[in-house]
């Protein structure tokens, strides 16, 4: 079987090619173009399809709230325009005749760390992925947990400052405007005066720099704010960290160090890691659930 998979993120789309053994080949990022709006995007990747032979599935992991039985963005915030209630699934099928599977991006994250990666083998844990914005999914009792209108997760605008910064959602203090690797990046960039991205922001260089780790330390606080929420309303075993932020050791080293102290004592078992499958979490997650089409 050969599955094209797509990662739709607020930047990059990602997408490979992937085999009935799950093993992953031709890897691709390109710019989303997210502002060109929702109906840009399905075009973009009905073209990316059009340019392999033989595929017999499509695999799509996307920004925004989505239905997967039917395959439709039920909501997206303003990160891409007009997107809500695209029927992606039936567009590319009308389109190319290949059976598709689309999935929010973070529950396929957390479906392919289930399947492949850090949570391998735990029927309950929970995943949030740092970029854009905030991802969240729940994987209780060994599948998703999707709530009433499938949008269930939404960890990013859990409200953690009342009355807080404008979010993009309509809300006002949300989690992401804060702990999201877009806040650090601004917040940086504000406290001195450049124009960095967070690749640049860890580079040794500023790193080591005081001003610029007080600004780091004090977004990890934020991100500990969340999950020391999310540790109290679910007491989950496992909580899975991912974003390409997140590869950045310095992060996952303060929160161990950091957050064990403000849980009461029965809430000290969760184990937070990283995630083991890194950009290919989503595209594994997404590809199993189409090769069951």
């Amino acid at each position: 079987m050969k599955i094209l998979a797509f990662d739709i993120g607020g930047t990059n789309i990602k997408y490979a090619l992937c085999n009935e053994n799950f093993v992953i080949t031709d890897k691709h990022t390109i710019p989303t173009e997210a502002h060109k709006g929702g109906q840009h995007l399905v075009k973009k990747v009905i073209s990316i399809i059009e340019e392999y032979d033989h595929i017999d599935r499509v695999a799509i992991s996307t920004a925004g709230q989505v239905d997967s039985k039917n395959g439709i963005v039920v909501y997206s915030t303003g990160n891409i325009p007009y997107y809500t209630g695209m029927m992606v699934k039936k567009i590319i099928e009308n389109k190319t005749g290949i059976p598709t599977f689309v999935e929010n991006d973070v529950n396929a994250f957390a479906l392919g760390e289930a399947q492949f990666g850090a949570a391998k083998g735990e029927s309950n844990f929970l995943c949030l992925t740092y970029g854009t914005g905030i991802g969240g999914a729940l994987y209780l009792d060994n599948k998703l947990y999707k709530g009433m209108g499938s949008s269930a997760g939404e960890f990013g605008h859990m409200i953690t400052h009342a009355g807080g910064k404008q979010c993009n959602c309509g809300g006002e203090g949300c989690y992401e405007c804060y702990a999201s690797t877009s806040a650090l990046i601004k917040a940086v960039n504000k406290g001195v005066c450049a124009d960095m991205d967070g690749f640049q922001v860890f580079a040794k260089e500023n790193f080591q720099k005081p001003e610029i780790r007080s600004v780091i330390d004090k977004w990890i606080d934020e991100i500990i704010i969340g999950l020391v929420n999310l540790i109290y309303i679910f007491n989950p075993p496992l909580i899975v960290i991912g974003g390409g932020i997140m590869n950045e050791g310095y992060i996952i080293d303060l929160i161990d160090r950091k957050i064990y102290n403000m849980l009461m004592e029965n809430f000290r078992g969760v184990n937070i890691v990283r995630s083991k499958l890194g950009s290919d979490a989503a595209l594994l997650g997404v590809a199993a659930e189409a090769a069951k089409l």
